[in-house]
């Protein structure tokens, strides 16, 4: 299931994730940087879990839940994307894919995090263009933009 779709989709036994994504299913919004596990752009969710797409073949994923950046936004962007744009935290745009899936990911787990948990938790992802400075503020503005929310709906 992808993006909440359920999909067929033939692969080779060696086909990375990152490849069906974007090649098979036409998501290109997962970017292919490194191959290595390196950089983080082809970060996406699998059953809920952070995971670089370039590490995890293709059969390994049947009958798992895969999102994308593409669903990540569910009617309106998520609070992540949302605050990446008004904190202005990209520049080239091609870790920013990412970036978000990892920060939303983290977020998941520490609704409050500190200004080192997040750096901590962007640790597997690279960006050649910000210097963090305002993808951490983006971050934040989120993590306090969902506690809002969650308080809201209590």
């Amino acid at each position: 299931t992808v993006n909440g779709r359920a999909n067929e989709v033939d692969v080779e036994p060696r086909d990375l994730l990152v490849y069906v994504l974007r090649e098979k299913l036409g998501l290109t919004g997962t970017n292919i940087g490194c191959d290595t596990s390196t950089c983080g752009s082809c970060t996406v969710h699998v059953d809920g879990e952070s995971i670089k797409s370039c590490t995890l073949l293709a059969v390994q994923c049947d009958g798992r839940a895969i999102t994308t950046i593409e669903g990540l936004a569910n009617g309106s962007l998520h609070p992540v994307q949302e605050a990446f744009t008004s904190e202005h935290a990209l520049q080239c745009g091609f870790c920013t894919p990412g970036m978000i899936m990892a920060a939303a990911s983290l977020l998941n787990e520490v609704s409050n995090p500190t200004e080192e948990q997040i750096r901590e938790g962007l640790e597997g992802n690279l960006c050649r263009c910000t210097g963090y400075h305002n993808i951490v503020k983006a971050i934040l503005a989120a993590a306090a933009n969902m506690q809002g929310h969650r308080q809201a709906a209590e």
